[in-house]
């Protein structure tokens, strides 16, 4: 093997270990609680913190990999909880919208290219899907049943509370993960 296959071989390594230790950073951020009126985790600030350092396609791999995780049964989701219900539960819907999330910041960063103001918008942009994609699925996990509530009410209980903090949490994985690309290259 030449020097170019042990530098793609060495990159391709680098990039597996970079992935794998985004969704160990996702999970952790996961069982780090915040208490508040509504308490929250820092889910929000890892996955947005992957997206921006890793890149849309690499940052959704590393999305996946925490949610294969918590479905087979690695207790990685907010406390300590894992498997299918997890998933299938009023608040699963908001863990797959994460995918969603990093997808859409992949479209739209090999769009319109990774520009400042582009990042943002693709996290506000994947944000809002997220929550769109969590209060659907909550509602449709309660349909038919005496907790059934309208839009309106889901997202004064399941968004509403949350949106200022994962601003904040969004803002803060901007800028670290900016620092951090800087320092690893």
């Amino acid at each position: 093997m030449g020097e170019t296959g042990k530098l793609r071989s060495v990159e391709k390594t680098k990039l597996m270990i970079m992935v794998s230790l985004m969704a160990v950073i996702i999970t952790i951020c996961s069982w780090i609680s915040i208490p508040m009126v509504v308490p929250f985790t820092l889910q929000t600030f890892a996955i947005f913190f992957a997206l921006v350092f890793l890149g849309g396609a690499y940052g959704t791999l590393s999305i996946v990999i925490y949610i294969l995780l918590g479905v087979i049964g690695v207790p990685v989701f907010s406390g300590f909880r894992s498997g299918i219900a997890v998933i299938s539960g009023p608040t699963g819907g908001y863990i797959v919208g994460f995918i969603f999330s990093g997808l859409l910041f992949l479209l739209l960063t090999k769009v319109f290219g990774e520009k400042k103001t582009v990042i943002i918008i693709s996290m506000v942009l994947g944000l809002i899907i997220c929550y769109l994609i969590g209060t659907l699925w909550f509602m449709f996990v309660y349909a038919g049943t005496e907790n059934a509530k309208g839009f309106g009410a889901v997202l004064s209980i399941c968004v509403i509370p949350f949106i200022i903090p994962d601003i904040c949490k969004m803002a803060l994985a901007f800028i670290l993960a900016r620092i951090v690309k800087k320092a690893v290259k």
